[in-house]
């Protein structure tokens, strides 16, 4: 594969941004080992935005022969609170429902979870001895400014009345990057912030700099897409992305890996979708990403009476889209469309979740989220 195809398998859907393209260009030309990281908060079920978007991209990379890395955040996510702030449960839950969902959801989407390392943080932590150190080196250099602007990464807002570890928090996500040797590190655009502000102190991590050719490098930032709320009002503020966003915290908002397919059906029946309206469209985002990230063997059907203009056939998201906000397609066949074809493409983990490991996986995970409520 030469460094074109390997450039385009990382700008594919869901990519939104690189940061840079030309810098990653450049470090695929090298012929190096390049290494990626993406890191998790371990805070409950797993929802189409981390198991398919997410693992979607780490498919990509490892298709351009990129080493995949998931960092399982416990100890991030014991600092958010996250699971009742229970590190005992965040830890058993990494390791068990939280890895293992992923790493059935990589190979369903044609990867190879053998060769994806899963990596606790509290075992990194332990691993590089210089870890807190480089914490602790990082904050006397970085501003205060600097970290408030980058707590969105954590769904905060900063106040008065912030705790103090919203503020380590950002400082290890950055160090994070570095401690595993990062060339390109992954997150949602909601993850901006804080990865531009790790690019851009490079030259400040001194106890453990990145590397590539022998010379010390920025890393490479690859921000994928996020799901919009099935739950849109569209009165939502365009720069809060937490309250647009697809959320596990808000289950009506989001699929689950595991929900059926009536719930799935029920869910979609229910979403935002106004008619002729493209941007943030939920129904319409989920056509894109169950329906068109691959070339079609065969055509996207709107089926409708004949007096309502006939089954219409789509062979491209960009068709379907200019005809929707021409109102072409009424919202109500435009999700009927979208039902089939997420039910077909969800269908893998419905059958991994209703028996075996993926049964048992489940059913621990809600007796642990139980304790912690």
């Amino acid at each position: 594969m030469d460094v074109e195809d390997k450039v385009n398998l990382a700008l594919k859907y869901p990519t939104e941004e690189v940061i840079t393209i030309e810098d990653l260009r450049s470090y695929f030309e090298t012929g190096d080992q390049l290494k990626h990281y993406i890191g998790f908060e371990i805070s409950g079920y797993i929802h189409i935005g981390t198991g398919v978007v997410s693992m979607y991209k780490v498919v990509d990379l490892q298709r351009a022969g990129v080493k995949v890395t998931i960092l399982l955040a416990d100890l991030h996510s014991w600092l958010n609170h996250k699971l009742g702030g229970d590190l005992e449960v965040i830890r058993k839950v990494a390791v068990t429902y939280f890895k293992e969902t992923l790493r059935r959801s990589i190979g369903i989407l044609g990867g190879d979870p053998d060769a994806v390392d899963f990596i606790l943080a509290s075992q990194l932590v332990e691993d590089k001895h210089d870890y807190w150190v480089q914490v602790l080196d990082l904050a006397r250099q970085v501003s205060l400014s600097d970290i408030r602007h980058s707590l969105t990464i954590m769904g905060r807002v900063f106040t008065n009345t912030a705790k103090m570890s919203w503020l380590i928090y950002p400082l290890m996500q950055i160090v994070d990057v570095y401690a595993l040797g990062t060339h390109i590190a992954h997150g949602g655009v909601d993850q901006r912030k804080v990865y531009v502000l790790a690019r851009e102190v490079y030259d400040k991590i001194k106890l453990m700099p990145l590397t590539l050719g022998g010379r010390v490098i920025k890393p490479v930032i690859l921000l994928h897409h996020l799901l919009p709320s099935l739950a849109m009002t569209g009165k939502e503020s365009k720069l809060d992305l937490s309250e647009a966003k697809m959320s596990k915290s808000r289950p009506e908002t989001a699929i689950f890996l595991h929900d059926s397919p009536s719930e799935i059906s029920e869910k979609i029946k229910n979403a935002y979708c106004p008619p002729k309206v493209t941007e943030n469209n939920p129904v319409l985002e989920l056509a894109r990403l169950f329906s068109f990230r691959e070339p079609r063997k065969e055509p996207f059907l709107i089926k409708r009476p004949s007096e309502y203009g006939g089954t219409a056939e789509y062979w491209a998201f960009e068709e379907l889209t200019r005809d929707y906000s021409q109102g072409k397609v009424h919202p109500l066949d435009l999700k009927n469309a979208v039902i089939e074809e997420a039910v077909r493409f969800m269908e893998p983990y419905w059958k991994w979740f209703s028996t075996g490991d993926g049964a048992r996986l489940l059913s621990e995970m809600g007796s642990l989220v139980k304790i912690t409520r």
